[in-house]
């Protein structure tokens, strides 16, 4: 019997093969690839086509974003309506950068953008009802705010813009981040009422570089730049079939945890929030819902920043808003959205755990904020 050795050459040593080659290490990719994208689609109760893999939740915002409203011109050009007739899209001000950013870009290209109203922690319905328009098409809001962790109100504004329209009327696209949802929220897209998601794999595990956007074919998205036919066109560029199944994998683990790992952060949310109330002049920034692992803090008058670096010398690490704006001068902006106190945005602090810290990690925390507070306390006294 003779044996011919298969000779790879298709790619540089190492590199793992594409999934779009036609030969059998292509094939084998492409199946791993499909797998992560079942995976997935069985977590968020959809279609494997409605999985698109992106880089992460900023280009998955993007593409849902700008993807989405400038279908709408599209369509209106194809169908010789009058491409410059309004378009009309909102979205949440407390929301992760790559949403407000976007919408701000939308601007620029002539949508008329405004901010959701925010009304004791909750999107207001009944404000919202009066600010929606026949040329509104887009809704975009987090499911979870990465800041401060209040859960938002998605399904009741989902409910909303469905009994916006009327038979015939278009619909009202609903896009919700839920980047900051699965290790204690379920992540199916009917349980956000969602007609446009977004995962990022970073939020959940130690995986990055990969996000998706999960959307079914009959909403019309323009891809944000052009290459191959990859995830239907829309992100362009050779798959990870790696990256993929890590994906899928850290998803899986946070679905099968969620329930003991909320009921655990919800008991050390309460005795860390005991603990830390005992220091002067201080404030929990949080809405009616609450992710537990989540825990935002304003200190007026001290120097957060700070506090940041000390803590960071004990060997915890926190922060005062999101590392997308940590060159802000402002201040939080979330935290500006939800309470209107500019002081209160200027001196927060952001707290969050996953399921490897334990109880005695946060008591040992507790120790190291009330100290390391009278610190600057006592230092800004002179």
């Amino acid at each position: 019997m003779f044996w011919k050795k298969r000779v790879y050459v298709d790619v540089a040593a190492g590199v793992s093969p594409n999934p779009s080659s036609p030969h059998a290490e292509g094939r084998r990719s492409r199946e791993q690839l499909e797998g992560a994208r079942r995976d997935i689609a069985r977590l968020t109760e959809v279609k494997p086509d409605d999985v698109i893999f992106t880089g992460g939740a900023t280009e998955a915002n993007a593409l849902a974003i700008l993807g989405s409203l400038r279908a709408v011109r599209e369509n209106r050009i194809s169908s010789l309506q009058n491409p410059a007739s309004r378009i009309h899209a909102l979205y949440l001000p407390s929301a992760h950068a790559s949403i407000v950013e976007n919408m701000k870009q939308a601007a620029r290209e002539g949508v008329e953008v405004e901010s959701l109203p925010i009304r004791s922690g909750r999107v207001d319905t009944e404000a919202l009802k009066k600010m929606l328009r026949p040329e509104t098409v887009l809704v975009s809001m987090d499911a979870v705010c990465g800041e401060t962790g209040i859960i938002w109100n998605t399904r009741a504004v989902a409910q909303l813009l469905r009994a916006s329209r009327g038979p015939g009327e278009g619909r009202v696209l609903l896009h919700v981040d839920a980047s900051q949802a699965p290790l204690t929220e379920k992540i199916t897209r009917a349980h956000f009422g969602a007609g446009l998601m977004v995962l990022d794999a970073s939020k959940v595990g130690s995986v990055r570089g990969i996000g998706a956007l999960i959307a079914s074919r009959t909403i019309d998205i323009e891809p944000l730049y052009k290459g191959g036919g990859q995830e239907r066109g829309l992100s362009p560029g050779s798959e990870s079939p790696e990256l993929a199944s890590a994906f899928a994998a850290v998803l899986r683990a946070a679905a099968e945890n969620r329930e003991t790992f909320r009921a655990a952060s919800e008991r050390m949310r309460a005795d860390l929030t005991s603990r830390i109330l005992n220091i002067p002049n201080i404030s929990i920034n949080e809405g009616r819902t609450q992710a537990p692992h989540i825990l935002n803090l304003s200190l007026p008058r001290r120097d957060t920043d700070y506090l940041v670096a000390l803590l960071d010398e004990e060997g915890f690490a926190v922060s005062t808003r999101s590392a997308c704006e940590t060159d802000s001068q402002t201040g939080s902006r979330s935290v500006f959205a939800l309470t209107g106190d500019r002081e209160r945005a200027r001196a927060t602090l952001r707290i969050s755990w996953g399921p490897d810290v334990s109880s005695r990690d946060l008591d040992r925390f507790a120790r190291a904020l009330i100290k390391q507070v009278a610190f600057v306390d006592r230092d800004s006294r002179g």
